[in-house]
């Protein structure tokens, strides 16, 4: 391919040199024009010379006219032929030619000086390399792969080292460890961010998330100290009460979960799609904690079975574009507010097609699950990353409407990109 790549290029330094040179090297065609019309003047003035002539010997003017005339003709046709003009065409003709050879020189030797520099002579392999082309069209795309955003991450981390007190760098790697679902390291990143910016809340409520992510999901200890210091000095922080009234419900204290989410439910903006979300669970977990005894057992019996059939496949159109191992998420969400899922599982492409049931022991937090809802949306996502938040190029399959006292298998088909 590489001597195929310099035959092309030799081609086209050629046709540029053909376009270049012959114009150079022949006489240039205004120089033909000048000659045909140099010769028109002269045979004008012969013209005139022989009418002065003849008028001269008839007596129509006197010898002293007759030589101002011939003065003044010599004078126009002087300026006509434009004496020096052959001086500069001769020059500009030598130029021309001198200019052939440096062309001849400078095409090719330039050409290739930039192209070493700035070209890539292997582009025609790497057209043919599937591999390649797959990474060139993600790039085009503008959306990095995940073996570029892990080395963008391994550079931040390793910038960080060098530059210790960069607040800003320690939550930006916080939030890319989370989001990574490294959890630990994320703790690392964020508990650096905390010694530097001491009590803020914008460093202490991820740093407190983090931390019982990393525990499993419990919000004991550390967590929920750093939740309540914020409360303390800002009693209004909307991520502070939500996380309140999760470590709390997550603790058995629905009494006091439902107070925090009664005052986040008044600190939300009217028009907030989170404000009728935080309401439908205040009625749902009041509605647990208000019943009378008999009724309140058996509402619970109800509530902790509540669960969701679920039947997922892949379209054999796409099932080419992934792997055996590549993750599988079967999830629950809520049709509106908090997109935090209900209830999730885990599962490989190699399992496919597989039926599963989610319930509220697949919750990610006690606050949000599936028996505080009527209606929720599934879904399915194939992730090559392995990561749990979406990403462009994911595979994807929905049931935009669910009802759970619908007990009939629920099918999902995986048939779209997400974009």
């Amino acid at each position: 391919m590489t001597f195929l790549f310099w035959i092309i290029a030799g081609a086209l330094i050629f046709i540029a040199l053909l376009i270049l040179i012959p114009p150079l090297w022949r006489t240039p065609a205004h120089a033909v024009i000048e000659d045909d019309l140099d010769q028109r003047n002269i045979h004008i003035a012969r013209d005139r010379l022989a009418e002065l002539k003849a008028n001269k010997a008839s007596g129509g003017i006197s010898h002293i006219q007759y030589d101002e005339q011939v003065a003044e003709l010599e004078l126009a046709l002087t300026e006509d032929l434009e004496l020096a003009k052959p001086v500069m065409s001769q020059g500009v003709q030598s130029l021309g030619r001198w200019l052939i050879y440096l062309l001849m020189a400078a095409v090719p030797l330039l050409s290739g000086g930039l192209y070493a520099l700035l070209g890539n002579f292997q582009a025609i392999e790497l057209v043919n390399d599937p591999a390649q082309r797959a990474g060139s069209d993600q790039a085009d795309a503008g959306m990095p792969s995940p073996e570029e955003i892990n080395q963008m991450v391994a550079k931040l981390a390793d910038k960080l080292k060098r530059e210790p007190n960069n607040l800003e760098g320690w939550m930006m790697l916080g939030r890319s460890y989370k989001v990574m679902e490294r959890y630990q390291e994320a703790v690392n990143a964020y508990g650096q961010a905390y010694k530097l910016a001491g009590e803020k809340a914008d460093v202490m409520l991820p740093y407190a998330e983090v931390l019982a992510l990393a525990n499993k999901g419990n919000w004991t200890g550390s967590p929920k100290e750093l939740v309540m210091k914020v409360l303390a000095k800002e009693p209004e922080h909307p991520t502070a009460l939500w996380f309140a009234a999760m470590l709390n419900a997550q603790q058995g204290d629905k009494k006091t979960a439902v107070t925090f989410l009664r005052k986040l439910e008044t600190v939300l903006p009217p028009d907030s799609p989170d404000k009728k979300q935080i309401h439908e669970i205040i009625v749902n977990t009041e509605g647990q904690t208000d019943a009378p005894a008999v009724e309140k057992s058996t509402t619970s019996e109800s509530k902790a079975t509540a669960s969701v059939s679920v039947q997922v496949s892949l379209t054999d159109e796409l099932r080419a574009e992934v792997n055996a191992d590549d993750t599988v998420f079967i999830y629950a969400q809520a049709l509106s507010g908090p997109k935090m899922p209900l209830a999730i599982l885990r599962k490989k492409v190699s399992e496919l097609p597989l039926s599963v049931s989610l319930s509220d022991a697949d919750a990610m937090t006690p606050a949000m699950k599936l028996s505080n809802f009527k209606q929720i949306r599934l879904l399915a996502r194939i992730s090559k990353s392995g990561n749990a938040m979406p990403q462009a190029g994911d595979l994807i399959g929905t049931d935009e409407q669910v009802n759970l006292i619908d007990e009939k298998p629920h099918k999902i088909v995986i048939n779209e990109r997400v974009k």
